[in-house]
């Protein structure tokens, strides 16, 4: 049986919880993205006039490999968000070389080769 001062403590509790894991799924979405544009870097340049797209398995494979272990070594340091210190380097980590990809982003439009 909960009473009420007991009641609030919980709610407490839910909510700092939440709140890590949803800063462990902005680390997530930030790291998909890192490795997404890595992705479309890659195929940018290896692809050429006439290639065939069989190359494409090959280089998503791989770097769907990297992406999951990553992403595994980072749940497992963190406990999927709950130790914050370790999430915040990490995280840092993950944004500092998204800058270098600027040109491969979602919605950018890519160089002419």
């Amino acid at each position: 049986m909960l009473f009420p001062s007991d009641a609030g403590h919980l709610f407490n509790a839910d909510t700092i919880t939440a709140n890590k894991r949803l800063d462990f799924a902005r680390y997530e979405f930030n790291l998909s993205a890192l490795y997404s544009r890595k992705l479309h870097k890659e195929i940018y340049e290896q692809k050429g006039l006439f290639s065939d797209v069989s190359f494409l398995k090959i280089i998503c494979g791989q770097r769907q490999k990297k992406y999951n272990e990553e992403h595994a070594k980072a749940a497992k340091s963190t406990n999927l968000g709950l130790e914050t210190t370790q999430l915040t380097t990490l995280h840092a980590e993950v944004l500092k070389p998204i800058q270098s990809y600027p040109d491969f982003c979602k919605s950018c439009k890519l160089p002419k080769k």
